[in-house]
C-alpha cells in the first residue's frame, strides 16, 4: 500500500522564539537601511517566517519599532549601570551606540514610536535614571550645576558625541585615534573646568 507523504509547508517551521527572531532581522534591515527602509513583509521574508508573523506578534510596524527602542533602553540602563562614576557612564553611552547602532537609532526617533506604550515608558525611564544617578555621584565642587542641568550636559555630550560618531563626522577629527579615551578626556574638561585633566 503506497505511503501517502505530508506536503511540505511554504515556509520552513521556525524552531525557537519567533519573536525575537523577527526582532534580530529589523535589527539587520535597521543597521545596513536605517529605520525608514523597514517592512513587515521584507521583516517575513528575512525571517523566513509567514507575512502574519510580524503582525501577530508586534501588530505594525510602529508595534516593532517600539519594542526594539524599549529593549535599547534597558540595554543602555543595564551597561549605564555598571559604571563605576559619571566618565565611564558616558564612555559605556558611546560604546553602546556602537555596538547597537540599530536600537541607537530607534531609540531616539519618536516619531518612529508609540509614546505611551507602557514597556517604553519604562525602559525610559530606567535609562535616564541610570544616567542621572550618574551624575549625582560627581561632587557638587567637580558638576558646576545642579544635578538636574549636569544630567543635561552629562547626556548632550555623549549623546552628541555617538551620534557624530556613528555619521562617521568624527573620522578626520578622531585622526584614527580611539573614539572612548577621546571621550574620556571630553568628559573630564567638561566636569572638571581647569581642573586636573589625570584626576580620578
Amino acid at each position: 500500500m503506497a505511503t501517502t507523504r505530508p506536503t511540505p509547508p511554504d515556509r520552513p517551521y521556525h524552531h525557537g522564539d519567533l519573536r525575537r527572531a523577527i526582532m534580530s532581522a529589523a535589527l539587520e534591515a535597521i543597521a545596513a537601511e536605517g529605520p525608514a527602509a523597514l517592512s513587515l513583509r521584507d521583516l517575513a521574508r528575512r525571517a523566513g517566517v509567514s507575512h502574519a508573523a510580524p503582525a501577530h506578534h508586534f501588530k505594525d510596524r510602529t508595534g516593532l519599532l517600539t519594542a526594539i527602542a524599549a529593549e535599547g533602553h534597558e540595554l543602555l540602563a543595564d551597561t549605564l549601570r555598571r559604571a563605576g562614576d559619571l566618565r565611564e557612564a558616558g564612555v559605556r553611552y558611546v560604546r553602546f551606540a556602537r555596538e547597537h547602532p540599530a536600537h541607537f537609532q530607534v531609540m531616539f526617533s519618536p516619531q518612529l514610536l508609540r509614546p505611551d506604550d507602557v514597556e517604553l515608558v519604562t525602559a525610559q525611564a530606567l535609562s535616564g535614571a541610570a544616567l542621572q544617578d550618574a551624575v549625582a555621584q560627581v561632587p557638587d565642587r567637580d558638576r558646576g550645576v545642579e544635578t538636574r542641568l549636569a544630567g543635561v550636559a552629562a547626556w548632550s555630550l555623549a549623546h552628541g558625541f555617538a551620534t557624530l560618531l556613528l555619521a562617521h563626522n568624527l573620522d578626520d577629527a578622531l585622526g584614527g585615534g580611539d573614539p572612548e579615551e577621546t571621550f574620556r578626556e571630553l568628559a573630564t574638561t567638561l566636569f572638571r573646568p581647569g581642573g586636573d585633566a589625570d584626576a580620578p
